[in-house]
């Protein structure tokens, strides 16, 4: 055992001033010095340290909800500091294991929880503010062993009782939320979930376990975000699929339509001719292709005399008959027998 003889004197992770400070000592206060490293004296953490871990290999105990077990193995205890983020509390105290069980001080931040420095993990102080308690040149007394975890007095809220009845709660629910994700997305549903996390939410006397439930909310609303956009997405492709279909049909019902275009010596849009008069007998025709360019000229022959093609022009035709020269265009005239109207 030592005294401290100075006032504001610095507790630090290391031996050095290099290291970050965890805390202050003053003078009179007593502390337990396990061993020594040049001008520094390793000590066990006094009242208001603490120590930080990380929550991903903490469960913790649905009973007793300020106990922590370890499920991890070589899980790194860093030493804690007021004045430092946990992220950058480096430091290295001591190393637990899977089993090893730590004393929860109901802080977390960043990802870590804020512990009771468990047995074997020391800090350190500057040997020129330590005065051994005995002569001098006596060797002090080893240190008792520190308490183990489990018995470390911590001060604990008066609503312990609620939140860990919520606590088992939101484990339980937590679970069905697990078993129900595993399901196939259109086979999942979290309303009684989602309710009974957003009771628990509502009750902020609960501590962790209101922020535990929140957090699970937000997840099941991106779970049921998810889902509705699946939904669309199965519903756009069913509309998809039944106007491909209608297409489909339309498109061999109009091929159908089609008659066979190998019989015709022409296709295109039937036009009178403004080179010949209308009284020229016979009556010409132009036939246009879809830029409005004339093809070749048409004159009726046959039994298409007798037909009145009026209705026929201004549209898109075939015509069939036989092709020869137009000595008056130096093109093609086509002598047709008959007029098909296309679509």
């Amino acid at each position: 055992m030592a005294e401290i003889n100075a006032e504001n004197v610095n507790i630090r992770s290391g031996p050095g001033t290099n290291y970050y400070r965890t805390g202050q000592i003053n003078k009179g206060d007593t502390v337990k010095v396990v061993a020594s490293k040049h001008s520094w004296s390793h000590i066990v953490p006094p009242p208001g340290s603490f120590s930080w871990i990380s929550k991903q290999y903490i469960h913790i105990e649905d009973d007793n909800p300020t106990v922590g077990i370890v499920t991890g193995d070589a899980v790194r205890v860093y030493a804690g500091s007021e004045w430092l983020k946990p992220i950058h509390s480096t430091t290295v105290q001591l190393k637990l294991n899977r089993g090893d069980r730590v004393k929860l001080m109901g802080e977390e931040k960043d990802d870590y929880y804020k512990i009771v420095p468990p047995t074997g993990a020391y800090l350190w102080v500057s040997t020129q503010y330590v005065e051994p308690l005995g002569p001098v040149g006596q060797v002090a007394a080893p240190p008792e062993p520190q308490v183990e975890v489990e018995k470390v007095r911590v001060v604990v809220p008066t609503s312990l009782p609620l939140e860990a009845a919520k606590l088992k709660e939101y484990y339980e629910l937590q679970k069905r939320m697990q078993d129900e994700h595993a399901k196939p997305l259109e086979q999942q549903n979290y309303a009684q979930i989602k309710e009974g996390l957003a009771a628990i939410a509502a009750i902020k006397e609960s501590g962790k376990a209101a922020r535990y439930a929140a957090f699970a909310v937000k997840q099941i609303e991106r779970y049921e975000l998810a889902q509705s956009v699946a939904k669309e997405v199965r519903l756009q492709d069913a509309q998809l699929q039944k106007i491909q279909s209608r297409i489909d049909k339309t498109s061999t019902m109009k091929f159908e339509e089609v008659p066979e275009l190998g019989r015709f010596a022409v296709i295109g849009w039937l036009q009178t001719s403004s080179v010949y008069a209308p009284q020229a007998a016979p009556l010409h025709y132009r036939v246009l292709d879809d830029n409005e360019r004339t093809i070749c000229y048409a004159v009726a022959a046959g039994s298409a005399l007798d037909e009145d093609l009026r209705s026929f022009v201004g549209r898109k035709v075939g015509l069939v008959g036989t092709i020869q020269p137009h000595a008056e265009t130096k093109g093609a005239l086509v002598r047709f027998i008959e007029v098909v109207e296309l679509p």
